[in-house]
C-alpha cells in the first residue's frame, strides 16, 4: 500500500470520530477542535503537501478518496479538511523552501485555511508587506495554525496578486456563517494594517511550484476541481447508505411491505448508484489520464493563470458553467434477474443488509 492509500485508509479509520462530533459541529458553526487534531495527527492535512517536508505528496485519486471518505462521515468536515489539504499543499508548494521546511519542522500538526479571492489590499514596506483586508468563505478558520489570503498589490500595474500567510493569533474571526453547513466554519477573516514579512508571501499567479513531482506539475486549478469532487461523492454516498438503512425497515403508508421491496424504490436507488459509480470512474480516470500526461513532461507547470485548466469535473445532472444539464438523460440500468412476484417483489441487487 503506497502513502496515499494509506492516507485513505486513515481517513476511513476516523470516520466513527467525525460521525460522534457531527451535532457539536452544526452547533458549534465550525469544526470541533477534537476532530481537526485527530485529521492533523493522521496526516491528513498533509496529504498534497511535498514530501521532503514530511508530506505525503499524493497522487490526485488517493486525495480524492480521503476527502471523500471524510464527507461519508460529515459533509461539513469533509470540506474542512479539502480546504486545509489545498492550502497546505499549494501554498507549501509555493513557500521558499528554507521558510517552508521550519514551519513544517516547526508545527508538525499544521493545519491552514485560506482564500484564492483578492480581497487584501498589500502594499510593500521595507522588509515586507503592509497589509489589510477581509475575506469571506474561510472555511476552517477556527483552528488553523495560518490563513493563507490573496491580495492585490497597490498600485501595480497590471494588477499584481500575492498570497500573505496570517499566524492565528493576528487575524480576526467574524461570526458571519449562518447558512449552508454550518459545521465548515466559513466565517469571514479579517486583518488591519498587518505587517508581513517577505518570505511570509507566496505568488500563486506569478510563479511555478518549487518543487518539482508530478503532482506539482498539475496546473493549480485543476487541483482545485478534482478536490471538490470527493465532498459532493462522499455526500452522496452517505446519503445513498442512509436510504438502503431507512428502506430496509420503513413501512410506507397504506402498504404492509417495506419500502425495499417496492419496485420504484429499487429503480430510483438503481439509478442513483449508477450515477454516483459512474461520477466516480470518470472523474477518477480523467485525473489518471492528466497524471499520466504530466509524467510524461518532465518539468514545471506555468503559472497559475498562464493558460486554462486541465482537469474539470463534472457530476451528472450539471453543467461546467453551473446550470442544468440539457444532455438527455441517461437511460435507467438494466440489472440481471426479474421480479419473482408482482411489481414490487425483491430483485436480487438489493444491497444486502
Amino acid at each position: 500500500m503506497g502513502e496515499g492509500q494509506a492516507m485513505v485508509a486513515a481517513a476511513r479509520a476516523l470516520q466513527p470520530v467525525v460521525r460522534a462530533h457531527a451535532e457539536q459541529a452544526q452547533a458549534l458553526r465550525h469544526a470541533p477542535e477534537p476532530v481537526v487534531r485527530a485529521m492533523a495527527d493522521a496526516g491528513l492535512y498533509r496529504l498534497a503537501a511535498p514530501a521532503c517536508f514530511g508530506g505525503a505528496e499524493a497522487d490526485p485519486i488517493s486525495t480524492i478518496e480521503a476527502i471523500e471518505a471524510i464527507s461519508e462521515a460529515d459533509g461539513s468536515i469533509g470540506w474542512v479538511l479539502m480546504i486545509g489539504i489545498e492550502t497546505v499543499g499549494i501554498g507549501g508548494s509555493l513557500m521558499e523552501p528554507d521558510m517552508a521546511a521550519g514551519l513544517f519542522a516547526e508545527h508538525p500538526d499544521l493545519v491552514m485555511c485560506g482564500a484564492l479571492n483578492p480581497q487584501g489590499r498589500a502594499r510593500p514596506v521595507e522588509g515586507g508587506w503592509l497589509v489589510s483586508g477581509r475575506w469571506p468563505f474561510a472555511s476552517g478558520c477556527h483552528h488553523a495554525t495560518f490563513f493563507w489570503g490573496q491580495c492585490v498589490v497597490e498600485g501595480s500595474t497590471p494588477t499584481r496578486l500575492i498570497e500573505v500567510l496570517v499566524p492565528r493569533a493576528d487575524y480576526e474571526i467574524l461570526d458571519t456563517w449562518h447558512d449552508g453547513p454550518a459545521g465548515t466554519g466559513s466565517h469571514d477573516v479579517q486583518v488591519q494594517d498587518l505587517f508581513v514579512p517577505a518570505e511570509m508571501v507566496t505568488e500563486v499567479a506569478g510563479r511555478s511550484p518549487r518543487h518539482d513531482g508530478p503532482l506539482y506539475r498539475l496546473p493549480p486549478f485543476s487541483r482545485l476541481a478534482y478536490n471538490k469532487v470527493g465532498v459532493a461523492t462522499g455526500i452522496a454516498r452517505a446519503a445513498l447508505d442512509s436510504f438502503v438503512e431507512l428502506a430496509e425497515h420503513k413501512v410506507p403508508r397504506l402498504s404492509s411491505r417495506p419500502l425495499r421491496e417496492r419496485s420504484r424504490a429499487q429503480r430510483n436507488y438503481a439509478e442513483a448508484e449508477a450515477a454516483l459509480r459512474g461520477a466516480g470512474v470518470r472523474v477518477r480516470g480523467r485525473a489518471r489520464r492528466v497524471g499520466d500526461g504530466v509524467r510524461r513532461r518532465p518539468g514545471r507547470p506555468p503559472a497559475a493563470g498562464a493558460g486554462p485548466p486541465r482537469l474539470l469535473a463534472r457530476l451528472p445532472g450539471s453543467d461546467p458553467g453551473g446550470g442544468p444539464s440539457t444532455r438527455p438523460r441517461a437511460p435507467a440500468p438494466t440489472w440481471r434477474g426479474r421480479p419473482s412476484a408482482g411489481p414490487d417483489a425483491t430483485w436480487p441487487w438489493w444491497p444486502s443488509s
